[in-house]
């Protein structure tokens, strides 16, 4: 009783019209599920891929959707308000999701080529279906499940923080309020469901950053000096606020050392801490890891709109940008004109309660509930994947029907997203989280998946083993030292990985030649390829090599096309129209370089 009091109380922030609106847009999403479950019911084609039938547009359009998630807009408002643009930066560990330039360069199309539904399928396309195939097709479904579990957990923690100030009731009741609503249309539809509430959500989503980024720039000027608020101890709920200048938070680079007390002293190395996340960028796109990113190029039609995709992607997940921007700097108005905000978490939230008039914060909350359960469905409907598909269909039950894996799939999605709210217990923070996914267990993942691309002699026991020593490692680090800084927990996890799993690899035999030779001849990769790569004719060989050389260049251009592009859109946002001429300036020059390096050498194939 004493929660239900807490509830209503909390939707006595909201005018009867905002929780009209929300509700309508709810119950919207739920139908347009359940109308979309006999199309994924026709099997696990149509569950997990949709059929091969679902335009680039829209797979592009529930990619940003899906990234655009509210624990990672929170997050990134957060590092934002505290730490001004250079905040930007630190989110060159993962929120940039700069991998998506090395999927429109060359991830995509690689992805693509080998036809499979996952991740984990992929792993007997290059290794074999023999013993070492097989068990790196087991753990890398284990591996990716266990990754899924987590995502969820850190989408629950930004549900609870983000329903729980909106509502005003516990956070772990508007984690479960969120989840519950999500779960309902992401177990009935699969993909078909997923795409198409994505692509919903996504025009809802749009709209808001259009009305809150004009709104910020014509009403809510930054002050020449103010305050903001970093934590000391968030658990404990100690924060200390600092004085800082207009000219200070809106400068790209202060230096390459900052004095942040408390939590955040962790990037008081800025500069080794940015080049640091540069370089891990790179090997995470270079890697193209797997779940509900890899899982949209699976469903492409053909490498082409592969391509097609990731471009789109990335045009729409830059106007998340100025949004962030803009929030943070409502953030900062709310300070000068009542208090300042001392949990930087909860920056967004307050904002929207504060700031926004009847009808469109009702609209605002819609749309940032429809930005988190657009991540929330894809990471369970892949995660969902790699159960029935790599487990259940290729271990337990080969000859299963498909309503069978159908019904799997939907077993499989409820026990996700159970097991991932009670992990929600872990962690102090969504910071807490979202480092921990990135450089730790994310990080255990990555070692073997980069190597299994560019060596030839890397074998399924190699990767199988380093994959289960990266996930033993990440997760008893979190269990037995949980204190241990961001950089530690990386050179730790990405140590011992590297080791054993070159060691696994050379103790094992090598895949089969025949086995190597198909996957060089059909996803045509650059690296360390030797006979696989001398078996092709020279004219082959030639092709390979004009092919590799552009996406090598293309990889450098994209990386900084994408972050000029989102930067160029940031800066007006916070009063830097100096800086945003010369931005805007090399996004074009770069566009241009791209459009004849890599959109016009895009396979004409449709």
């Amino acid at each position: 009783m004493e929660e239900l009091s807490r509830s209503l109380s909390g939707l006595g922030h909201l005018h009867p019209l905002d929780i009209g609106v929300i509700a309508v847009y709810l119950l919207s999403m739920i139908a347009v599920g359940l109308y979309l479950q006999r199309k994924a019911s026709a099997g696990a084609d149509a569950f997990f891929l949709g059929g091969n039938r679902i335009p680039w547009w829209a797979l592009g359009a529930s990619g940003m959707a899906s990234n655009l998630d509210v624990s990672g807009t929170m997050i990134i408002v957060t590092l934002l308000y505290a730490l001004g643009m250079q905040g930007f930066f630190i989110e060159l560990r993962g929120g940039i999701v700069l991998v998506m330039a090395f999927f429109m360069v060359f991830m995509g199309k690689w992805n693509r080529r080998s036809n499979a539904m996952t991740t984990a399928e992929w792993m007997e396309f290059r290794f074999g279906t023999g013993p070492a195939g097989q068990a790196a097709r087991a753990i890398a479904a284990v591996a990716n499940i266990v990754f899924a579990v987590w995502v969820v957990t850190y989408f629950a923690q930004g549900a609870g923080i983000f329903m729980g100030t909106i509502l005003g009731i516990d956070p772990a009741i508007g984690a479960v309020i969120m989840i519950v609503l999500a779960s309902i249309y992401t177990i009935a539809s699969g993909l078909f469901g997923v795409v198409y509430t994505d692509v919903l959500q996504g025009f809802l989503v749009l709209f808001i950053i259009a009305f809150v980024v004009i709104n910020v720039l014509f009403s809510f000027p930054l002050p020449d000096v103010f305050s903001v608020s970093v934590p000391i101890d968030a658990q404990a709920g100690v924060y200390q606020t600092l004085e800082v200048t207009k000219e200070a938070w809106t400068r790209l680079f202060t230096g390459f050392h900052l004095d942040l007390p408390g939590e955040y002293s962790q990037y008081n190395a800025f500069g080794l801490l940015i080049g640091f996340y540069l370089f891990r960028s790179f090997v995470d796109g270079m890697s193209a890891p797997g779940g509900y990113i890899s899982q949209r190029f699976y469903a492409a039609k053909d490498e082409r709109e592969a391509g097609l995709l990731s471009l789109f992607w990335i045009l729409l997940l830059a106007f998340r940008w100025p949004f962030v921007a803009a929030i943070a700097v409502m953030g900062i108005y709310h300070g000068v004109n009542s208090e300042v905000i001392a949990n930087p978490e909860e920056v967004l939230p307050v904002v929207l309660l504060e700031y926004f008039p009847i009808g469109i914060k009702g609209l605002l909350i819609a749309g940032l509930i429809a930005a988190a359960m657009s991540t929330f469905d894809s990471v369970v409907n892949a995660g969902a994947a790699y159960w029935v598909k790599d487990l259940y269909q290729r271990f337990i039950r080969p000859q299963a029907t498909d309503a069978q894996m159908v019904g799997q799939a939907r077993l499989a999605s409820t026990i996700l997203v159970v097991m991932g709210t009670l992990f929600t217990f872990f962690f102090t923070s969504l910071n807490d989280v979202w480092g921990w996914l990135t450089m730790g267990l994310g990080v255990g993942l990555i070692v073997p998946q980069f190597i299994r691309w560019y060596w030839w002699r890397f074998n399924g026991w190699g990767y199988a083993g380093g994959t289960l020593a990266g996930m033993v490692v990440a997760i008893g680090q979190r269990l037995i030292a949980p204190e241990l800084g961001e950089l530690n927990v990386f050179f730790l996890t990405a140590g011992i990985t590297f080791i054993v799993s070159i060691a696994v690899a050379l103790a094992t035999a090598p895949v089969e030649q025949s086995v190597t030779e198909g996957f060089f001849r059909q996803t045509k990769p650059f690296g360390f390829w030797g006979s696989a790569r001398s078996a092709l004719s020279s004219t082959e060989r030639r092709a390979i090599h004009r092919e590799n050389r552009r996406d090598a260049l293309n990889m450098f251009l994209a990386v900084a096309w994408q972050l000029s592009l989102f930067l160029t859109l940031m800066m007006p946002v916070v009063g830097r129209l100096d800086i945003t001429g010369w931005l805007a300036a090399a996004t074009l020059a770069l566009s241009v370089a791209l459009y004849f390096s890599w959109y016009r050498h895009l396979s004409p194939t449709a």
